[in-house]
Protein backbone atom coordinates (compact mmCIF):
# COMPACT_ATOMS: atom_id res chain seq x y z
CA UNK A 1 0.00 0.00 0.00
CA UNK A 2 2.83 2.25 0.97
CA UNK A 3 4.73 1.55 -1.96
CA UNK A 4 1.59 2.10 -4.11
CA UNK A 5 1.00 5.55 -2.81
CA UNK A 6 4.53 6.45 -2.93
CA UNK A 7 4.59 5.43 -6.93
CA UNK A 8 1.58 7.66 -7.24
CA UNK A 9 2.93 10.41 -5.86
CA UNK A 10 6.19 10.14 -8.09
CA UNK A 11 4.12 10.07 -10.72
CA UNK A 12 2.16 13.67 -9.36
CA UNK A 13 5.12 15.63 -8.96
CA UNK A 14 6.90 14.79 -12.16
CA UNK A 15 2.92 15.48 -13.82
CA UNK A 16 3.44 18.64 -12.30
CA UNK A 17 6.25 19.87 -14.13
CA UNK A 18 4.68 19.08 -16.95
CA UNK A 19 3.28 21.92 -19.67
CA UNK A 20 1.03 20.66 -21.76
CA UNK A 21 0.96 21.70 -25.51
CA UNK A 22 -1.40 21.33 -28.00
CA UNK A 23 0.17 22.10 -30.91
CA UNK A 24 0.52 18.79 -33.46
CA UNK A 25 3.21 18.19 -35.66
CA UNK A 26 2.87 14.87 -38.19
CA UNK A 27 6.22 12.68 -37.51
CA UNK A 28 7.32 13.14 -41.08
CA UNK A 29 7.82 16.40 -40.31
CA UNK A 30 9.83 16.38 -36.94
CA UNK A 31 12.97 17.14 -38.32
CA UNK A 32 12.09 20.44 -39.87
CA UNK A 33 10.44 21.35 -36.24
CA UNK A 34 12.99 24.25 -34.65
CA UNK A 35 11.62 24.21 -30.92
CA UNK A 36 11.49 21.60 -28.70
CA UNK A 37 9.52 18.63 -28.74
CA UNK A 38 6.04 18.84 -27.30
CA UNK A 39 4.27 16.27 -25.10
CA UNK A 40 1.26 15.98 -27.62
CA UNK A 41 3.67 15.65 -30.58
CA UNK A 42 5.70 13.13 -28.71
CA UNK A 43 2.51 10.83 -27.73
CA UNK A 44 0.81 11.02 -31.24
CA UNK A 45 4.44 9.09 -32.33
CA UNK A 46 3.93 5.17 -32.43
CA UNK A 47 7.33 3.29 -31.21
CA UNK A 48 7.79 2.36 -34.87
CA UNK A 49 7.99 5.92 -35.59
CA UNK A 50 10.50 7.10 -33.03
CA UNK A 51 12.74 4.52 -34.60
CA UNK A 52 12.34 5.64 -37.99
CA UNK A 53 12.90 9.45 -36.64
CA UNK A 54 16.15 8.25 -34.81
CA UNK A 55 17.35 5.96 -38.05
CA UNK A 56 16.44 9.50 -40.39
CA UNK A 57 18.87 11.57 -38.11
CA UNK A 58 21.38 8.91 -38.52
CA UNK A 59 20.80 9.00 -41.95
CA UNK A 60 21.52 12.96 -41.81
CA UNK A 61 24.51 12.47 -39.40
CA UNK A 62 26.43 10.22 -42.31
CA UNK A 63 25.68 12.24 -44.93
CA UNK A 64 26.96 15.42 -43.07
CA UNK A 65 23.79 17.30 -43.46
CA UNK A 66 22.98 17.89 -39.45
CA UNK A 67 20.32 20.06 -38.80
CA UNK A 68 21.45 23.84 -37.85
CA UNK A 69 19.56 23.90 -34.19
CA UNK A 70 19.28 26.94 -31.64
CA UNK A 71 20.08 25.20 -28.53
CA UNK A 72 20.07 28.39 -26.39
CA UNK A 73 16.15 28.46 -27.59
CA UNK A 74 15.87 25.13 -26.35
CA UNK A 75 17.59 25.08 -23.55
CA UNK A 76 15.32 27.96 -22.27
CA UNK A 77 11.61 26.44 -23.82
CA UNK A 78 12.83 22.60 -22.18
CA UNK A 79 13.41 24.57 -18.59
CA UNK A 80 10.09 23.85 -17.75
CA UNK A 81 9.29 20.19 -18.82
CA UNK A 82 10.40 17.64 -21.31
CA UNK A 83 9.19 14.74 -23.35
CA UNK A 84 11.95 13.10 -25.05
CA UNK A 85 11.04 10.04 -27.90
CA UNK A 86 13.28 7.57 -26.76
CA UNK A 87 16.05 5.90 -24.49
CA UNK A 88 19.64 5.81 -25.41
CA UNK A 89 21.86 3.27 -24.07
CA UNK A 90 25.58 3.38 -24.71
CA UNK A 91 28.78 2.93 -24.49
CA UNK A 92 31.38 5.09 -22.71
CA UNK A 93 33.33 5.50 -25.58
CA UNK A 94 33.57 9.57 -26.71
CA UNK A 95 33.35 8.63 -30.26
CA UNK A 96 29.73 7.32 -29.67
CA UNK A 97 27.54 10.21 -28.21
CA UNK A 98 23.75 9.32 -28.44
CA UNK A 99 22.49 12.74 -29.04
CA UNK A 100 24.69 13.54 -32.44
CA UNK A 101 24.57 10.44 -33.76
CA UNK A 102 20.87 10.58 -34.03
CA UNK A 103 20.39 14.35 -34.47
CA UNK A 104 18.63 15.18 -31.91
CA UNK A 105 18.24 17.89 -29.86
CA UNK A 106 18.08 19.18 -26.67
CA UNK A 107 14.97 17.64 -24.82
CA UNK A 108 14.57 14.72 -27.56
CA UNK A 109 16.56 11.93 -26.10
CA UNK A 110 17.25 9.97 -22.55
CA UNK A 111 21.17 9.06 -22.56
CA UNK A 112 22.53 6.87 -20.57
CA UNK A 113 26.14 5.68 -21.49
CA UNK A 114 28.51 3.00 -19.50
CA UNK A 115 31.60 1.55 -20.84
CA UNK A 116 30.60 -1.89 -22.61
CA UNK A 117 27.20 -0.70 -22.66
CA UNK A 118 26.51 -3.27 -20.08
CA UNK A 119 22.80 -3.94 -18.60
CA UNK A 120 23.02 -3.13 -14.82
CA UNK A 121 20.03 -2.36 -11.62
CA UNK A 122 20.65 1.14 -12.10
CA UNK A 123 20.56 1.46 -15.27
CA UNK A 124 17.30 -1.02 -15.80
CA UNK A 125 15.56 1.84 -13.06
CA UNK A 126 16.85 4.35 -15.25
CA UNK A 127 15.05 2.94 -18.21
CA UNK A 128 11.86 2.05 -16.45
CA UNK A 129 12.13 5.95 -15.20
CA UNK A 130 12.54 7.26 -18.89
CA UNK A 131 9.78 5.04 -20.41
CA UNK A 132 7.12 3.99 -17.49
CA UNK A 133 7.42 7.49 -15.78
CA UNK A 134 8.48 10.34 -18.68
CA UNK A 135 6.49 8.35 -21.71
CA UNK A 136 9.41 7.93 -23.63
CA UNK A 137 8.73 5.26 -26.47
CA UNK A 138 11.83 3.25 -27.07
CA UNK A 139 14.89 2.08 -26.01
CA UNK A 140 17.99 1.71 -28.01
CA UNK A 141 20.85 -0.17 -26.40
CA UNK A 142 23.39 0.02 -28.79
CA UNK A 143 27.45 -1.30 -29.16
CA UNK A 144 30.06 -0.40 -31.08
CA UNK A 145 32.55 -1.48 -32.94
CA UNK A 146 36.54 -1.41 -31.42
CA UNK A 147 34.91 -1.33 -28.09
CA UNK A 148 37.94 -0.97 -25.60
CA UNK A 149 35.82 -2.61 -22.61
CA UNK A 150 35.24 -5.44 -24.98
CA UNK A 151 38.65 -5.66 -25.40
CA UNK A 152 39.34 -5.73 -22.01
CA UNK A 153 37.13 -8.82 -21.25
CA UNK A 154 38.54 -10.74 -23.86
CA UNK A 155 42.29 -9.90 -22.06
CA UNK A 156 41.13 -10.71 -18.43
CA UNK A 157 42.04 -7.33 -17.69
CA UNK A 158 41.93 -6.95 -14.15
CA UNK A 159 41.54 -3.27 -12.29
CA UNK A 160 39.97 -1.83 -9.54
CA UNK A 161 36.34 -1.41 -10.10
CA UNK A 162 36.56 -2.24 -13.73
CA UNK A 163 36.96 -5.67 -13.03
CA UNK A 164 33.55 -6.32 -12.29
CA UNK A 165 32.15 -4.43 -15.04
CA UNK A 166 33.86 -6.31 -17.51
CA UNK A 167 33.20 -9.70 -15.62
CA UNK A 168 29.42 -8.64 -17.02
CA UNK A 169 30.81 -8.71 -20.43
CA UNK A 170 32.13 -12.17 -20.32
CA UNK A 171 29.20 -14.08 -21.22
CA UNK A 172 29.37 -12.68 -24.43
CA UNK A 173 32.56 -13.77 -24.79
CA UNK A 174 31.29 -17.55 -24.04
CA UNK A 175 27.90 -16.90 -26.45
CA UNK A 176 29.71 -15.74 -29.62
CA UNK A 177 30.34 -18.03 -32.33
CA UNK A 178 33.15 -17.32 -34.66
CA UNK A 179 35.47 -18.78 -37.15
CA UNK A 180 38.96 -17.30 -36.50
CA UNK A 181 41.53 -16.48 -34.43
CA UNK A 182 39.56 -15.15 -30.80
CA UNK A 183 42.08 -12.54 -29.73
CA UNK A 184 41.46 -8.56 -29.16
CA UNK A 185 43.76 -7.83 -31.73
CA UNK A 186 41.27 -9.36 -34.09
CA UNK A 187 38.80 -6.59 -34.61
CA UNK A 188 36.42 -9.37 -36.60
CA UNK A 189 36.04 -10.82 -33.41
CA UNK A 190 35.79 -8.14 -31.34
CA UNK A 191 33.01 -6.90 -33.31
CA UNK A 192 31.58 -9.78 -32.67
CA UNK A 193 31.06 -10.18 -29.51
CA UNK A 194 30.31 -6.59 -29.20
CA UNK A 195 27.13 -7.34 -31.14
CA UNK A 196 26.75 -10.65 -28.61
CA UNK A 197 26.95 -7.94 -26.33
CA UNK A 198 24.06 -5.86 -27.32
CA UNK A 199 21.69 -8.87 -28.27
CA UNK A 200 22.09 -10.16 -24.44
CA UNK A 201 21.55 -6.96 -22.82
CA UNK A 202 18.53 -6.58 -24.93
CA UNK A 203 17.38 -10.25 -23.36
CA UNK A 204 18.31 -8.57 -19.65
CA UNK A 205 16.46 -5.92 -20.30
CA UNK A 206 13.02 -7.94 -21.12
CA UNK A 207 13.96 -11.00 -18.41
CA UNK A 208 15.14 -8.22 -15.65
CA UNK A 209 12.21 -5.63 -15.68
CA UNK A 210 8.80 -6.35 -15.94
CA UNK A 211 7.77 -2.97 -16.01
CA UNK A 212 9.82 -2.59 -19.87
CA UNK A 213 8.97 -5.97 -20.55
CA UNK A 214 5.02 -5.18 -20.05
CA UNK A 215 5.07 -1.77 -21.88
CA UNK A 216 6.35 -3.50 -24.99
CA UNK A 217 3.96 -6.77 -24.90
CA UNK A 218 1.48 -4.02 -24.79
CA UNK A 219 3.08 -1.86 -28.01
CA UNK A 220 3.60 1.37 -26.08
CA UNK A 221 7.19 0.83 -26.34
CA UNK A 222 9.97 -1.32 -28.46
CA UNK A 223 12.92 -2.06 -27.37
CA UNK A 224 15.67 -2.43 -30.13
CA UNK A 225 19.50 -3.03 -30.43
CA UNK A 226 22.23 -1.41 -32.73
CA UNK A 227 26.03 -1.66 -33.53
CA UNK A 228 27.98 1.96 -34.33
CA UNK A 229 30.70 1.79 -37.07
CA UNK A 230 32.76 4.22 -35.98
CA UNK A 231 34.23 4.21 -39.56
CA UNK A 232 31.15 4.81 -41.42
CA UNK A 233 28.69 6.36 -38.74
CA UNK A 234 26.09 4.17 -39.60
CA UNK A 235 24.40 2.89 -36.73
CA UNK A 236 22.92 -0.89 -37.86
CA UNK A 237 19.44 -1.42 -35.45
CA UNK A 238 19.10 -4.72 -34.44
CA UNK A 239 16.18 -6.50 -32.75
CA UNK A 240 16.50 -9.45 -30.78
CA UNK A 241 19.00 -12.44 -30.27
CA UNK A 242 17.71 -14.29 -33.30
CA UNK A 243 19.83 -11.50 -35.71
CA UNK A 244 23.41 -12.69 -33.76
Amino acid sequence: MKRALGRRRFLATFGAAVVTSHVALPAQALAQRTTVLTKEQRDRMTPAEVIDELKRGNDRFRAGTLLTRDYRQQRQSSAAAQFPLAVALGCLDSRVPAEILFDVGIGDLFSARIAGNVVNDDLLGSLEFGCAVAGAKAIVLFGHTACGAIKGAIDDVEMGNLTGLLARIKPAITATTFSGEKSSKNAAYVDAVSRTNVLIGLDAIRRRSAILSDLERKGNIQIVGGMYDLGTGALEFLSDRSQN
